[in-house]
């Protein structure tokens, strides 16, 4: 388990602190994460790559000359937010555009389109390569769906290494997918991990067992068998991997990089006495294993497992694969970097956001707006162990430290707009953008997309009344089912918000009241938070181990409608707008 610790929820930014502080010489901080402390080569590609803290050395420890051009770091297990992802690629650019590289996971899929969007509107040209590699999360004719593990790291070197070479961005797409298409990677593990303050692992394997297909976040494994000697796991993971040779290759004579990852616990000699296996078993199948990998690459916090990625070359891959690197994490060859001076680029840091004017009625709202997110921030604190708990079933156990996060986030700027003299709109969108930057994960920015979709639809000119409220809980809805792509019976969040959704428009277009409407749609919400239990989830992480999900319900269902419920305790309420402010 992790014993050195502060605060827990001070963890992820303590980390980043201490690593840049003994680190300087390879990166330097800026908002949302680290970007090279060297000098670039003006007008070329920068890659800037990310996901959630705990993998180290992914994804930071792959910043430097030769490699990335800066890193996106979210909390633990938590994707950067969108927010983080631009402050990063901003800092980044070389003036050449910008390449995204993450993990295919929804949270980092959502946040980093949504900065790459936003990084296009502003005339940068930004493109995303999402890593799959993982063969345990989906099957080979649905390759797009699979999860990057430690296939990460050759898809980043080759990637960085082209950018470096002053490739052009259509070129260094074309070699990124290449290679992606010729990696794969699959994992094992003896023990869960332990996230800081957390009393018990993220998930368990009983004693004597090995789960099997497991993924870095903690997600549980699609099967189990008893723990095999050294040489019966190698031979498992090269068994694997050979029956997914890529297109059009043959194992006869293959150039391959192969990786054996430690994921946090398993010692680097337990790993050389199963290496020596794997290497047989290679030359056994006519393989040529070059530069081999074997050590900590991406981890899982402390999980005791281990990965083997096996890299299929060609003549291009090869030579990017083995040009000169000096990162924290991964060096090879000579590299000579020139560090920055104080005159060479500018910080990024947060700018303290204006207030636009507001008429009283709608402060007035913003006070009640406040209100229901502090009802929000009380449910989800009182709770948040049970939603983890819901949420480790099939998934990776975090979604109600996540939710904490994002709730006090957002409770916090919405007490500052407040403060400031907000109106509910502007207060709504500082709440969405902070529960966004600070949640991280699907659930932040799919609540971000939700508080700003009623904040729209309330405005700043008038007392938020049930009609505007209800167009912004349809705007929620529209949002999210249009960026993250799922529907009723997909088993997420969305299906407690469409019938939410509803049964609020159908009140109100009844004549109920606000709080009448909201109530009632309270109850539908919580029945059908309770009806997930009942299905198979079709989207995020939980899709892989779907059958463990029958009879429990969504994490993130059971979120919203607790929410919606402590919401509709505010409403009733009698108290006067002036005597809450």
């Amino acid at each position: 388990m992790t014993r050195l610790f502060n605060e827990p929820s001070a963890f992820a930014d303590e980390m980043i602190e201490g690593f840049v502080a003994s680190h300087g010489r390879w990166v330097k901080r800026v908002s949302g994460g680290v970007v090279r402390n060297t000098k670039s080569t003006p007008d070329t590609v920068a890659l800037v790559i990310g996901g959630g803290s705990g993998h180290y050395p992914a994804f930071a420890g792959l910043v430097g000359q030769g490699l990335a051009h800066g890193a996106a770091m979210g909390n633990l297990f938590a994707s950067p937010s969108a927010k983080q992802v631009y402050n990063v690629a901003k800092a980044a650019n070389n003036g050449a555009g910008v390449l995204l590289g993450y993990g295919n996971y929804a949270g980092d899929v959502l946040h980093f389109n949504q900065a790459q969007d936003r990084l296009r509107k502003e005339g940068i040209d930004c493109r995303s390569i999402a890593v799959t590699d993982d063969v345990s999360s989906a099957p080979l004719a649905e390759r797009a769906k699979r999860r990057g593990i430690a296939g990460d790291l050759t898809v980043f070197k080759v990637a960085a290494a082209a950018a470096e070479a002053g490739h052009p961005m259509d070129r260094i797409m074309d070699i990124s997918e290449r290679a992606n298409d010729r990696t794969r990677s699959f994992g094992v593990a003896f023990t869960g991990c332990t996230l800081p303050g957390a009393d018990h692992p993220l998930f368990s394997v009983p004693e004597g067992r090995m789960a099997v297909g497991m993924g870095i976040h903690g997600e549980p494994g699609i099967g189990e068998t008893d723990i095999p000697t050294a040489d019966e796991l190698a031979e498992l993971l090269v068994s694997k991997l050979l029956t997914e040779v890529p297109e059009g290759l043959e194992t006869k004579g293959a150039r391959v990089v192969p990786i054996l990852n430690g994921l946090g616990s398993v010692k680097y000699e337990e790993l050389f006495v199963v290496y020596r296996r794997v290497a047989q078993l290679l030359a056994e199948a006519g393989l040529e294993a070059v530069d081999p990998q074997v050590g900590e690459l991406v981890t899982s916090f402390d999980m005791a497992g281990t990965s083997l990625t096996l890299f299929w070359l060609d003549d291009e891959l090869e030579t990017l694969w083995n040009a000169p690197a000096d990162a924290p994490a991964f060096r090879r060859g000579a590299v000579t970097a020139e560090a920055l001076s104080a005159s060479d680029g500018t910080e990024l840091a947060d700018v303290e956001l204006s207030i636009p004017d507001a008429t009283d009625e709608s402060r007035a709202g913003a006070v009640r707006v406040l209100a229901a997110l502090g009802a929000a921030k009380a449910v989800v604190d009182a709770n948040a162990d049970e939603l983890g708990r819901i949420d480790a079933i099939a998934g990776d156990g975090d979604h109600g430290i996540g939710m904490e996060r994002g709730v006090r986030a957002a409770v916090d700027a919405a007490r500052d707009a407040v403060a400031r003299g907000a109106g509910a709109a502007t207060t709504l969108h500082f709440a969405a953008d902070a529960w966004a930057d600070k949640a991280g994960g699907t659930s932040g920015a799919l609540w971000g997309m939700a508080l700003r979709a009623v904040g729209d639809a309330v405005g700043d000119t008038k007392a938020p009344d049930a009609g505007t409220v209800a167009a912004g809980v349809a705007g929620a809805a529209f949002a999210i089912m249009d960026f993250g792509k799922a529907k009723p019976g997909d088993k997420t969040l969305v299906d407690v918000l469409v019938p939410f959704r509803d049964a609020l428009a159908a009140g109100v277009n009844a004549g109920q009241s606000l709080t009448e409407a909201w109530g009632a749609a309270a109850t539908v919400a919580q029945q059908a938070a309770e009806d997930t239990a009942q299905l198979l989830p079709l989207m995020g992480r939980a899709r892989p181990h779907a059958e463990k999900s029958l009879g429990t319900p969504d994490a993130g269902a059971v979120s919203m409608a607790l929410i919606v419920r402590a919401i509709h305790n505010t409403l009733t309420e009698q108290t006067t707008i002036k005597e809450k402010a």
